[in-house]
């Protein structure tokens, strides 16, 4: 999730609704609090992207499908521009909202970790159609995936990993989910990759 700066005037959910069809900033609403989101950095567009087309090509002719940071969740009284969704109601061509996602992704900044890991995940955790909650660090390496099917207990997947997303039934790697990104963890990791690749082919030419 982008960065979020709090306008503290109570709002009612028509009034909100009603303005974000016109507002050029996107605003994510809390129980009558109304909250714009300012622009992400380009190692979170990075990521958001590569897990974005991932889904998309792997989904391509089913039912669920796809949505990036332009589609709001609405739980309760609240509304979330989550970074990905997958959806597997069919939703309509002209909605803006779902109630149903089946997979939720947040990407992590240090401004929007402490609202991902709490506030979002209690109210991602009440939708009933909701099967895995997926928070991902752009900063450094670590992936958190919580699950309906284990009680929301929580898995971390870190370089090396393959992780799935039992939800659509896809395996990836982590590397293929930072692919690009070029934090000082990766940069390292992608050296160190190169080097056995290296002195593999001298051994086995």
């Amino acid at each position: 999730m982008a960065n979020r700066v709090a306008k503290t005037t109570f709002v009612s959910e028509t009034e909100y609704l009603a303005g974000e069809k016109i507002a050029e900033t996107k605003h994510e609403y809390i129980d009558g609090e109304v909250f714009a989101m300012a622009g992400a950095s380009a190692s979170h567009n990075r990521i958001s992207l590569n897990v974005a087309t991932l889904f998309n090509v792997h989904l391509d002719g089913k039912p669920c499908q796809p949505y990036m940071s332009d589609m709001k969740i609405k739980v309760c009284t609240k509304y979330f521009y989550p970074d990905v969704l997958v959806d597997c109601s069919g939703l309509a061509d002209d909605s803006h909202v779902t109630e149903k996602p089946t997979l939720i992704v947040e990407v992590l900044s240090k401004s929007t970790r402490r609202m991902d890991e709490t506030t979002k995940r209690i109210a991602y955790t009440q939708i009933d159609s909701l099967l895995e909650y997926v928070l991902i660090e752009q900063d450094f390496v670590d992936i958190e995936i919580i699950r309906r099917r284990t009680g929301w207990q929580s898995e971390r997947f870190y370089l090396g990993d393959s992780l799935t997303f039992e939800s659509i039934a896809l395996t990836l790697t982590v590397e293929d989910i930072y692919a690009r990104v070029n934090n000082p963890e990766l940069v390292e990791w992608r050296q160190l990759q190169a080097e056995a690749n290296s002195e593999s082919k001298l051994i086995n030419p």
